[in-house]
């Protein structure tokens, strides 16, 4: 699907100020073979035996799977947990007996194995970022942020030469909640300096992107070309399946 359609609202190239983006699956994805789940279970390892404790990588890989399933009800239900929340309730799960010092050892070592990550971006975003820059609208990031911190996120950006093309950033681990809450939205619109009317946002999940996008009175813009949500909620006032129908759906002529 390289196309968009309209469910009811079209874009007024006046009225536009600012979009702002989903990161997973929207922006960027981890490509097939790559794994930072491996990355972290080989961090842990390390750290474990460093400090002479049992270290079985095939347990280790199924408390981190434990662990994202906690993250995942905990997200649905807007509560905080985040990375390091995330890494302190797997050292307690795989109870070691491991010390203060080396339990910091483990949390700081699940925090800084996607470091050094590459990720795969969506086709087209680079340019679709460029283009909408190009006509002076501001660009923004709304962002759940998962085991991955936002200050990794950020790098990831900044190596593929594209952070600077970003206005302002509101990842849910330093706003402090999670999407369709209205707060993170609004924490983006009012670092955007942007009016919600006048605002749309990009993601690819109906709960949390397009439900908050309505929500916050944005213009709500569902990506499907890496992800097309089946799940509940309300659809979009625009669907796109390539980032290239971005600006067309938004009424932005061609440039």
């Amino acid at each position: 699907m390289t196309g968009a359609r309209a469910n009811g609202r079209t874009g007024d190239h006046h009225a536009i100020q600012a979009v702002t983006f989903d990161f997973w699956n929207t922006i960027a994805y981890e490509p097939p073979g790559g794994s930072l789940t491996a990355r972290r279970i080989d961090a842990w390892t390390g750290v474990l035996r460093e400090a002479g404790l049992a270290a079985e990588p095939e347990r280790i890989g199924r408390v981190f799977r434990d662990a994202w399933g906690q993250f995942g009800s905990r997200w649905a239900a807007g509560d905080g947990f985040h990375a390091a929340d995330a890494a302190r309730w797997a050292v307690d799960r795989l109870g070691v007996g491991a010390s203060e010092e080396v339990r910091c050892s483990l949390v700081e070592a699940f925090l800084a194995a996607a470091e050094g990550a590459e990720l795969a971006f969506a086709e087209g975003i680079e340019e679709s970022l460029r283009g909408l820059k190009s006509r002076g609208i501001r660009l923004g990031i709304v962002c759940d942020v998962g085991f991955t911190p936002s200050r990794v996120l950020r790098g990831i950006l900044a190596r593929r030469g594209i952070l600077g093309l970003f206005d302002f950033m509101s990842f849910s681990d330093e706003v402090g909640c999670y999407k369709p809450s209205r707060e993170i939205f609004r924490h983006a619109l009012g670092g955007l300096g942007a009016a919600a009317d006048r605002a749309a946002h990009v993601g690819d999940l109906r709960r949390t992107d397009v439900a908050g996008a309505i929500g916050a009175g944005m213009i709500a813009v569902r990506y499907t070309g890496l992800h097309d949500d089946p799940g509940e909620g309300p659809e979009a006032h625009h669907v796109i399946g390539h980032h290239s129908a971005l600006a067309p759906a938004l009424g932005l002529g061609a440039r």
